[in-house]
């Protein structure tokens, strides 16, 4: 019973990564006008807190000026940070199925940077949008810090765990030879 429930969680461990791929395309999906208008309006937002956190009591057009100025980096840090989530739910699963290593970095890394350029190309087809080798760029920046993330965390975790499992071993060696 306990093999089914594994081999049931395993064909349902890369369900994250495709709903995060469902993300990325339906952003990609939105023609310039809403692209930009969401990017604006996270950028107010931005604008409007640190107002009120710093004290600035800005004019409008002092607002507009940093919303203008905060519009691109949110832009460009928003696809930075949905293919680091990319990579985290692709990394996951396969270090699950035992990937490790460099060869996670090269099978989630091509699956992800695969993923930018095939998202790019599909911006080509929308209105008000174009495919950028630039963001592609970014992309992969967002999308190595999550696997090297997911390396990280799980080689700690494993380490952490192993002197308890040598632990056991070296108890049920001693008891086996009584």
């Amino acid at each position: 019973m306990k093999r089914v429930i594994i081999s049931f969680c395993k064909i349902f461990s890369f369900l994250p990564a495709l709903c995060m791929m469902f993300a990325i395309y339906s952003f990609s999906a939105q023609d310039g006008v809403s692209s930009a208008g969401l990017s604006e309006k996270v950028s107010t937002e931005i604008v409007y807190i640190a107002d009120k956190v710093l004290d600035k009591e800005w004019s409008q057009d002092q607002q507009a000026y940093y919303v203008e100025r905060l519009n691109y980096p949110v832009r460009k840090a928003a696809h930075m940070t949905e293919y680091f989530l990319l990579a985290i739910s692709v990394s996951f699963p396969l270090y699950v199925y035992g990937l490790r290593g460099f060869p996670l970095l090269i099978v989630a890394g091509a699956v992800c940077v695969g993923f930018a350029c095939m998202d790019e190309y599909h911006q080509s087809f929308v209105e008000g949008r174009g495919p950028s080798k630039r963001d592609v760029c970014i992309d992969s920046i967002g999308a190595f810090i999550g696997i090297i993330l997911v390396r990280i965390v799980c080689w700690t975790t494993l380490q952490m765990a192993r002197p308890k499992r040598r632990r056991r071993r070296g108890r049920q060696l001693n008891h086996n030879r009584r």
